[in-house]
């Protein structure tokens, strides 16, 4: 429930309360911790599977301002034509050094995009003219929005969590949660109810595997 929904740990413990299961709040953040990397990595070997393609055809890049004890960090993400989060990394600088360390990151996984879509951010231009895929970017009014919407699961976690502590944990928890994300997400305002049922509970039994 926690890497799942937009709960505290204290949230969690209440609601397990009620289930009759009586843990601490501190429980649970051994469990996420301990159990988390684990689902998120098999979700991730299924998707990978044969059939389930991931696409290098357009990318979205974008990244947000988190606050970690003071500092100001930028959480980079990448995410396919299709909505589907690619990559997320935690820096503490927005400079051309992140960037290229960012795209290399994510092109050592799923290969070079054909286009790829950023905001106005020099750092985005520098690091892609090093790479030598200048020509596959563009930028323009709203053109971006995709990446910018898929930032706002993440809000909704950050503001039940109390923000972060570290960028490790930044890090390790980002990576989780867009795992589990991208394996309940279903579009459900452009699909038909019947589909999106159907794609909800097949997600439910393949999430139910690795959990138990």
């Amino acid at each position: 429930m926690y890497v799942r929904f937009p709960l505290s740990l204290r949230n969690v413990e209440d609601l397990l309360h009620e289930r009759g299961i009586d843990v601490s709040h501190e429980t649970v953040r051994v469990w996420w911790n301990k159990f988390g990397p684990l689902f998120a990595t098999e979700i991730k070997k299924r998707r990978a599977e044969p059939g389930k393609n991931w696409s290098n055809w357009k990318w979205h890049l974008d990244e947000v301002f988190v606050r970690i004890n003071g500092e100001t960090h930028y959480l980079w993400r990448a995410i396919d034509h299709e909505g589907v989060v690619l990559e997320v990394f935690v820096t503490k600088r927005r400079n051309r050094n992140a960037a290229l360390k960012f795209l290399r990151k994510t092109m050592k996984r799923y290969g070079s995009p054909k286009v790829v879509v950023t905001d106005k951010l020099r750092s985005y231009r520098a690091a892609m003219k090093e790479i030598g895929n200048e020509a596959s970017q563009e930028m323009g009014h709203r053109l971006n929005n995709r990446a910018e919407n898929s930032h706002q699961p993440f809000r909704r976690r950050e503001r039940a969590m109390l923000k972060f502590r570290s960028a490790k944990t930044l890090q390790k928890f980002a990576s989780i949660h867009v795992s589990i994300h991208n394996h309940f997400n279903h579009d459900r305002h452009l699909n038909r109810r019947d589909h999106f049922k159907e794609s909800r509970s097949q997600a439910l039994a393949e999430w139910r595997q690795p959990v138990a």
